[in-house]
């Protein structure tokens, strides 16, 4: 029970994400109709959360949840207009929702009382809404009249059942407007049995609160003997029609779906089956081959459901098809088992690459032909393995749908987020640790970077700020940006902060981006004044630290009056790499290979006759380079033979050489952590193991290139 509960809870937690982002996507919908498809999917997101919890018997969550339909039923009949107003309190619903759900696993932060408290406020300000009065025309003008085929089988009477019993019992449930007696299955007089009974009824009756199976229900002990038929009142198709469209979007045959909603009882759906096959069989003993009738028509022609209910059946059996081949399937992983996966495939890595060099130095040719066999398997198995952890950057993003309007409010502004590149993928730990970082420089964009409306209108700007997130991959990394349209830094308030500081001294000469990123500095704050939000000055230097702690980079650029840029960039994976293995001395090190624009040697003529210059011209580009065993103060390879190789690495749009003593080759890394006692360690990500069981250091290319471009060796 504990297990299937938390199934649940995963499955509802998913879903209620699902309601949020339907929530926060009504403000941008264009139209009637997309907003009425909206709230369609929200009332099947709600529903399917409904009826799982009751059947775990949690029925404060049945009971809220059965409000909230109650109210969006409402909007999508046009009887309630939905608001700002309304949409942030659907929010707050699901907010609760999310509370209840975890409370009911025991894992809730409030207490039972603020639970209860809030469940009280948000119920009565729905309820609130489902107490104003109609603004659209009931669409329900019919009276709810249900039809009833009664035809009696002849042993009706001969086991001892009355038939106007069953009329009299009828009469009990609801008002007789219509009975007419048929005749036809009389037989002659010579044929006639006294005891056989040939009675068959038309019957109409009013019967507002019933339901099909309550009508057949009245007949069960005659069900086997007699053929009865249904139809339920034309009112009530439409609200049929509508529970169809609101069915979860499951894989359900058209008879599953006509009983889930009520249109057809379980009876009713097996004779129209025993119908099917009996039709088949009488065809194939003629010598003939027919396919079985479509179940709706053989329902249509036995008079039990309307066409309309039908054609909507198959509608929604084909949008659910549709919905289920263009859809990712899915299944749910335990964390720990992947990590365990992806540590086992590094291992593997790493043992495939020791017998990779025991083959070599058996030079045996197929021993190492086969080697190559397995390398590449390993390969793949590798890419597989890390692909499972790669996700889609669009789920972190669609969270700050709801912080940019809810925060937007509260400051009086009127911002939009505009969302791009979210189905770039990258590895799921970097995606759960991004997100608080993220979370402090969308909140700074809002709060410092977008101005107030009229600020805006008196600048020639729209009175709507933007925010942007993007995110794409660029030379091995990948680089989100959070871009706002709004004042942008001044370069002149933070060197005044920072001279009161004393975090740069009066004589400086900072350039425009070692300004910028003063912002960094922990304490530093621009805010004149302090909010619930920022002024503090404890929120970028967490941003930094973070990034940093991912191996990743911040840069900052800004237009005064336009806008501000800051792009984060990080590393695709925090596991296994490409790598290129060089020597410095004697010691061995990996260069990230997504990195690497090309290698060359470090001839004479490209030296040029500046021999002390730290930077060649590379085919009419200026490329600065530096040597790695001065950058790691290591003794150099020196002799008559030496020859040195240039690594060109790109990142960021820049170009950088790093000069080495050796070229090796490709390399599978598995990337080690460095222990704390390296945690200050600059221009080393980590460590990894050789196929000879040595230990190599792993490049820090982004850190590297930073010293290179704004140092001089």
């Amino acid at each position: 029970m504990d297990e299937s509960l938390q199934v649940f809870a995963d499955e509802a937690e998913d879903l209620l994400a699902l309601a949020e982002q339907a929530l926060l996507n009504l403000d941008n919908l264009n139209n009637e109709a997309e907003t009425l498809e909206g709230v369609n999917d929200l009332f099947r997101t709600f529903h399917t959360i409904k009826g799982a919890a009751g059947l775990f018997g949690l029925d404060a969550i049945v009971k809220f949840t059965h409000i909230v339909e109650s109210v969006l039923v409402k909007v999508r009949e046009a009887s309630i207009t939905l608001t700002d107003d309304i949409v942030s309190l659907f929010l707050l619903s699901q907010d609760h929702l999310e509370a209840l759900v975890a409370s009911a696993l025991g894992n809730a932060d409030v207490s039972s009382d603020a639970l209860l408290h809030t469940n009280t406020l948000l119920a009565a300000q729905l309820k609130a809404l489902l107490l104003e009065p109609k603004e659209a025309v009931d669409e329900l003008e019919d009276e709810p009249i249900w039809g009833i085929s009664l035809q009696f089988g002849p042993n009706a009477m001969r086991n001892g059942m009355d038939p106007a019993s069953f009329i009299h019992y009828l009469s009990k449930i609801g008002e007789l407007v219509h009975l007419e007696l048929d005749y036809d299955r009389l037989p002659e007089w010579e044929d006639f049995e006294p005891e056989a009974c040939f009675l068959s009824f038309e019957i109409k009756i009013l019967a507002p609160n019933t339901t099909k199976e309550e009508l057949e229900a009245v007949f069960e002990f005659v069900q086997d003997d007699c053929k009865i038929s249904i139809l339920p009142p034309h009112c009530l198709s439409d609200q049929t029609i509508k529970a169809i469209e609101d069915l979860p979007d499951e894989d359900m045959r058209i008879g599953n779906i006509l009983v889930t909603v009520g249109a057809l009882t379980n009876r009713e759906k097996d004779d129209i089956l025993n119908t099917q096959d009996r039709l088949v069989d009488e065809v194939t003993a003629a010598g003939g081959e027919q396919k079985a009738p479509p179940l709706g028509v053989v329902a249509v022609e036995q008079n039990v459901v309307q066409q309309s209910v039908i054609d909507a059946a198959v509608k929604r059996q084909g949008l659910t098809n549709k919905n289920r081949d263009e859809s990712q399937q899915t299944l749910r992983v335990n964390s720990q088992k992947l990590e365990s996966l992806v540590n086992l495939v590094g291992e593997l890595v790493i043992s495939s690459a020791n017998s990779e060099l025991k083959a070599r130095e058996l030079a045996d040719i197929g021993l190492n032909e086969a080697m190559e066999n397995l390398l590449r398997l390993v390969e793949e198995v590798r890419d597989t393995a890390l692909g499972l952890r790669m996700v889609q950057i669009g789920e972190t993003f669609n969270r700050f749908k709801r912080v940019v309007r809810e925060v937007g409010r509260d400051l009086g502004k009127d911002i939009e987020l505009v969302l791009s590149g979210t189905d770039t993928e990258l590895d799921k730990t970097l995606v759960e640790k991004i997100g608080d970082p993220l979370m402090h420089l969308v909140r700074n964009a809002i709060d410092h970077g977008i101005e107030s409306p009229d600020k805006r209108l008196a600048a020639g700007k729209s009175a709507r700020g933007t925010v942007n997130l993007d995110a794409f991959h660029d030379s091995g990394s990948i680089v989100i940006q959070v871009k706002d349209d709004g004042g942008g830094l001044s370069k002149e308030k933070i060197l005044t902060k920072a001279l009161d500081k004393g975090l740069i001294p009066k004589d400086h000469k900072l350039t425009d981006q070692e300004i910028y990123r003063l912002i960094f500095e922990a304490g530093f704050s621009t805010a004149d004044t302090v909010s619930n939000l920022s002024g503090r000055g404890v929120g970028m230097d967490v941003v930094r630290r973070n990034i940093e702690s991912l191996r990743g980079q911040v840069e900052i650029d800004s237009v005064a009056g336009k806008s501000t840029t800051i792009s984060v960039r990080l590393p695709l994976t925090l596991a296994i790499i490409d790598g290129f293995q060089v020597r410095v001395g004697d010691a061995q090190y990996i260069v990230p290979l997504d990195m690497i624009d090309e290698c060359i040697e470090l001839t004479e003529a490209l030296r040029g006759t500046d021999k002390d210059a730290n930077y060649v011209n590379l085919r009419g580009e200026i490329l600065p380079f530096v040597h790695l065993c001065d950058m790691f103060d290591i003794p150099c390879t020196v002799g008559e033979h030496k020859r040195d190789n240039i690594v060109v690495v790109q990142c960021a749009g820049k170009k950088a050489g790093f000069i080495v003593d050796e070229l090796l080759g490709e390399h599978q890394t598995v990337i080690k952590p460095l222990g704390k006692v390296f945690k200050n360690l600059k221009g080393i990500s980590g460590a990894t193991i050789l196929g000879s069981g040595k230990v190599a250091m792993i490049v820090d290319i982004p850190e590297l290139m930073e010293r290179v471009t704004n140092e001089s060796y």
